[in-house]
C-alpha cells in the first residue's frame, strides 16, 4: 500500500499482518480522490478541509488527505497493534503537525463532545461486522460537527443493507471489488 499523490507520493504505508483490519485499497483510495476532486457533487477544497478519519486503522485514507494538502486531519482508531503501525506511517512518513491520533472506541464513547472543530470530510471505515453505523451517523448530525456543505463517506462491504438517518442523503454510491464506497450529505 502507498500513497498515491502529492507531497508524499510513493511513499509506503505500513499494514499489520493479520485478517482483523482491511485496508482501504490504493484502486478504492484512487477512486473516491477522484471523485471529491473532480466531480461537481461536491463542493471540497481539500486544501482547506478538516479530515476526521475514524476507524482509521493505519491512516491510509487521513495520510493521502495529508499528502494532498489537507489544513488537518484526525484519526481515530482504538486497537493497539493498528495505533502502533498508525504512529510509525506518520513518523515515516515525517508529516507535518497538522493531526492529532485519538485512541477511542467510537461505539463505546461519544468521541464527539470532545471535538471543537467542524469538518468538510469524515471518513467511516468500520468493521464490516458493525452494525452500529445508523446510531453513530445520527451522534455525528447531533454533534453538528459537520459543514453545511461536507461529506461524509463510508466504506462498507458491497452487501452490506445499511439504513441511514433521515437527516442524511445517499450523493454517490460506488463498488469496487467486495467494498462499496457510500457518500452522503446532510439535508437542509
Amino acid at each position: 500500500m502507498r500513497v498515491i499523490a502529492g507531497f508524499f507520493k510513493g511513499k509506503k504505508i505500513l499494514e499489520p499482518k493479520d485478517a482483523n483490519t482491511r485496508p482501504l485499497k490504493d484502486l478504492t483510495k484512487e477512486s473516491i480522490f477522484n471523485i471529491i476532486q473532480h466531480s461537481n457533487k461536491f463542493e471540497i477544497d481539500l486544501k482547506k478541509s478538516n479530515i476526521l478519519d475514524l476507524f482509521s486503522g493505519v491512516g491510509s485514507f487521513g495520510i493521502e488527505c495529508l499528502s494532498r494538502g489537507a489544513k488537518n486531519v484526525i484519526f481515530v482508531e482504538n486497537y493497539n497493534k493498528v495505533l502502533r503501525i498508525l504512529r510509525k506511517n506518520l513518523i515515516n512518513l515525517k508529516t507535518v503537525e497538522n493531526y492529532q491520533i485519538i485512541e477511542s472506541d467510537i461505539n463505546k464513547t461519544n468521541i464527539f463532545s470532545i471535538l471543537n472543530k467542524k469538518f468538510n470530510i469524515i471518513f467511516l471505515d468500520p468493521p464490516y461486522k458493525d452494525k452500529n453505523l445508523e446510531n453513530l451517523l445520527n451522534d455525528i448530525y447531533k454533534s453538528k460537527i459537520l459543514f453545511k456543505k461536507s461529506v461524509v463517506i463510508i466504506h462498507r462491504h458491497k452487501n452490506e443493507k445499511d439504513d441511514f438517518p433521515k437527516q442524511y442523503k445517499i450523493i454517490d454510491e460506488k463498488k469496487y471489488g467486495i467494498s462499496k464506497i457510500i457518500f452522503l450529505s446532510i439535508l437542509d
